[in-house]
């Protein structure tokens, strides 16, 4: 059994919150929601927040124990970006790009044996 939460377009770019995710999977949950939580990463928060989703997931909707869980997948895929412009010096201007991500992650309950 797998249980599954989503945060869609989250305000960060992918690369920063794909550091984060690489720290957390294959873990167990009680040991990532430690390691989230001294993490000092501005996607750290959302992280977190999407782990503590998917346990209650896990919890209510498939009866699952929560002590018994892992972080069985971890991804980040790239949102929609917002395209800005900056003004720079004699009348040009440069591109930024404000990109977005959303977040998954799938807790299972670990094997037996």
């Amino acid at each position: 059994m797998q249980a599954k939460s989503v945060a869609k377009s989250v305000r960060i770019a992918p690369r920063k919150v794909r550091l984060v995710v690489d720290l957390i999977r294959g873990k167990n949950v009680g040991e990532a929601m430690a390691i989230l939580r001294l993490t000092q990463r501005g996607a750290s928060p959302v992280v977190e927040k999407v782990l503590k989703s998917a346990i209650a997931n896990a919890e209510h909707n498939y009866e699952m124990d929560p002590d018994n869980l892992i972080v069985s997948e971890a991804f980040v895929n790239e949102g929609a970006t917002l395209k800005r412009f900056r003004p720079r010096a004699q009348g040009r201007a440069s591109k930024i790009n404000k990109r977005s991500s959303h977040v998954t992650l799938v807790v299972s309950e670990k094997k037996e044996g």
